[in-house]
């Protein structure tokens, strides 16, 4: 418990799978009695009020590349100087930002303000000898493989040292030293990493980094008729950033039309420029509550975005992951590699394909115990009350850094 009330700024990227788990732990946070500001896109001003707690439109801004000076565009600079009357009136003690958001951490900064870094899913710091983050390639298995990924590190390094730049300017214009360290916009007091262990790689851990579990949060949302019967349930849940289209639902729903089981799919209230066609065994809605259905769900099929994996693999459920783009190829390795589901390239999704894994998954019983084992592990250990520990112990001038 902390000692005293403490004022924290919790800032995130807009998308869901950014925002919520920023929400989440803003929650967790105000539920221990501190005052806490919640900054994120305008979209979510009406979910973060209903929750209680303050809420602070983000500043727009180019992040990737970030613009020249004068260019009369705003960039992380401009936007962390915009910043600096919430600062001044909130006199927080922690600000956490988003491992996206880099304008509130640059003004945490400039303020001398502590900070941490919340990364809602896998760590992406590069371990020597190990693939590269986002490659979606499992770990080599013999020293050949090791000494081949540390070859080719020269060239991800030249992608690093870009980035470094560009950050580097944007402290500049704020008149903040220079880094000589990659990853600058992680913080090197906390950086709270918002997954399973069972999902990372083994690897040297800096000080100062937690893998606390994953932060859950979803909107309120009522419940919905599932099929009748006794036969398997799969949830189909395609991402919210991608697919417009609706081809994860479509090729699913073709695939598993005559196979002994039953389907609840979601086009997450994006409207496919093809009807989709449902099955007897199938019902599609436009949205639903994970809460309710995860728990119900034999197998889950999703693009592989860590908000959805983890929320299957902390119900004890295997997932099916078919990777469309961003970190989720990364995902899809993982859960390979660990063992609670199956990863089909995006490029191979087919309904022959969907329906083999399926089968395979639902016939192997190790998928289930695997991801079984991974719910028990969440059981015991909360995300979001970890890393509010963590936040208070920073807050309160107690965290000293420590690997997980």
């Amino acid at each position: 418990m902390a000692e005293r009330r403490l004022r924290l700024l919790v800032a995130a990227f807009g998308d869901p799978g950014h925002a919520f788990p920023a929400m989440g732990l803003g929650c967790e946070l105000a539920s221990r009695g501190h005052e806490v500001v919640i900054e994120t896109w305008e979209r979510w001003r009406g979910p973060v009020e209903d929750l209680g707690l303050r809420f602070a439109g983000a500043e727009e801004y180019v992040v990737f590349p970030p613009p020249a000076e004068g260019e009369g565009t705003a960039g992380p600079a401009e936007a962390a100087r915009a910043l600096r009357p919430l600062l001044e009136d909130l006199q927080p003690h922690v600000v956490v930002t988003d491992i996206l958001t880099l304008a509130p951490a640059l003004a945490a900064e400039v303020a001398g303000i502590p900070r941490a870094t919340l990364i809602p899913h896998l760590y992406p710091v590069h371990e020597p000898g190990m693939p590269f983050f986002a490659v979606g390639v499992q770990p080599p298995r013999t020293p050949f493989g090791r000494v081949g990924w540390r070859m080719g590190q020269p060239v991800l390094e030249t992608g690093l040292r870009r980035g470094r730049g560009e950050m580097n300017e944007q402290r500049e214009r704020l008149g903040l030293p220079s880094l000589r360290r990659f990853h600058g916009g992680i913080s090197a007091s906390l950086a709270l990493v918002g997954t399973f262990p069972q999902l990372e790689y083994p690897r040297s851990w800096l000080p100062g980094v937690e893998v606390t579990g994953p932060i859950e949060f979803e909107l309120p949302f009522q419940d919905i008729e599932v099929p009748e019967g006794d036969d398997p349930l799969i949830l189909v849940a395609p991402s919210t950033a991608q697919d417009r289209d609706g081809k994860m639902v479509r090729v699913a729903l073709e695939a598993l039309a005559n196979e002994p089981v039953r389907v609840v799919a979601t086009t997450n209230r994006v409207e496919p420029a093809t009807r989709i066609e449902v099955p007897p065994n199938a019902v599609l809605v436009d949205w639903l509550s994970y809460s309710q259905m995860m728990p119900l769900a034999s197998l889950v099929i999703c693009h592989g975005g860590h908000g959805t994996v983890a929320r299957a693999l902390a119900a004890g459920v295997p997932v099916l992951a078919s990777p469309a783009g961003g970190d989720m190829f990364e995902n899809g390795a993982r859960i390979d590699w660990a063992g609670v589901g199956l990863s089909v390239p995006g490029r191979l999704w087919s309904p022959a394909a969907g329906r083999w894994a399926v089968r395979r998954i639902l016939g192997d019983s190790s998928f289930g115990a695997r991801a079984g084992e991974i719910a028990a592990w969440a059981a015991e250990n909360d995300g979001a009350a970890r890393a509010a520990d963590l936040v208070e112990e920073l807050g309160l001038g107690g965290h000293s850094g420590g690997g997980t």
